[in-house]
């Protein structure tokens, strides 16, 4: 289809809680492109305050991180794989706020209050049901929740460790004290954009709530997957995806970026989750 036919062609990702200058490097055969520390990123917000930052195509290590040791990978993480990420897109800034998710959805059933905390207590099915408003408004995007791929190369913004750039003094370490990148093993939620960025300007993709995705866990999805912009099985052993660990993690270990956790059910909330949203810019005459 020609390209006159598209209102845009950039593609976006709301990091949301309802629970989202560089240089160029070679590691083993991974193509990794994160941006220098300290780079000013660009944001783009919508109509209800929601950032959002460019996340560029490429192609990165999914799966068991680079030098982990055999015990710091489920079998559910291999085998590590090259996975192509064709389209640019956005992620959000941060995850969803309270204040975002009230404004949409008239509501907040969140059990930490407060207009800066990420949304929580939300299942798939509300997610939807928040996306499904989002778009209502037809602000020239269709929004969406990321693939479980595009969620973590996203989260790993060209690094290929565990803890995407973190450090992390000891990654199987029990009761440890948060690192400057993520919020775990604290008592609630805590604002969003109060830590670190990783290294393509997100935060929080690690800890404070977990965050769905669209896929359908399969835990032994990798070995069949697709190179070029996997979306995950057509059913599931496990309900759907879930990712980036939680505040109440006791240890760094539960919120590496390659860790997958899934709910059976999809009206699931015993924990905080809803961190990412992807938003794609509309092509005329596509439906919702």
């Amino acid at each position: 289809m020609a390209d006159c036919n598209r209102i845009g062609r950039r593609t976006s990702v709301l990091a949301a809680t309802f629970a989202i200058g560089a240089f160029t490097f070679a590691m083993s055969a991974w193509a990794l492109e994160p941006a220098q520390e300290g780079s000013a990123v660009a944001y783009s917000t919508n109509d209800l305050g929601m950032q959002f930052v460019s996340v560029p195509a490429g192609q990165f290590p999914m799966g068991c991180s680079e030098g982990a040791k055999p015990v710091e990978c489920s079998a559910d993480e291999k085998p590590r794989h090259t996975v192509q990420v064709t389209k640019a897109f956005e992620l959000g800034k941060t995850e969803v706020t309270q204040k975002q998710w009230q404004a949409v959805m008239g509501s907040n059933p969140s059990r930490y209050k407060g207009d800066t905390l990420p949304v929580e207590q939300v299942s798939f099915q509300d997610v939807q049901a928040f996306l499904s408003k989002l778009n209502a408004r037809n602000d020239g995007f269709l929004y969406r929740l990321p693939t479980e791929a595009e969620w973590e190369y996203a989260a790993r913004a060209g690094t290929a460790d565990q803890f995407a750039g973190a450090n992390v003094a000891n990654s199987l370490g029990r009761r440890s004290p948060a690192d400057d990148w993520a919020w775990y093993n604290v008592e609630k939620t805590q604002p969003v954009a109060n830590k670190k960025p990783n290294a393509w300007g997100l935060y929080d993709m690690r800890g404070n709530v977990a965050e769905w995705v669209q896929d359908w866990y399969d835990s032994k999805y990798y070995s069949k997957s697709p190179m070029p912009d996997p979306k995950g099985s057509d059913s599931s052993d496990g309900g759907r995806g879930v990712r980036g660990g939680t505040f109440h993690d006791d240890g760094p270990w539960l919120t590496r970026v390659s860790l997958r956790m899934h709910f059976r059910r999809i009206t699931d909330t015993l924990t905080s989750v809803f961190g990412s949203c992807v938003r794609n810019a509309k092509i005329i005459g596509e439906s919702e």
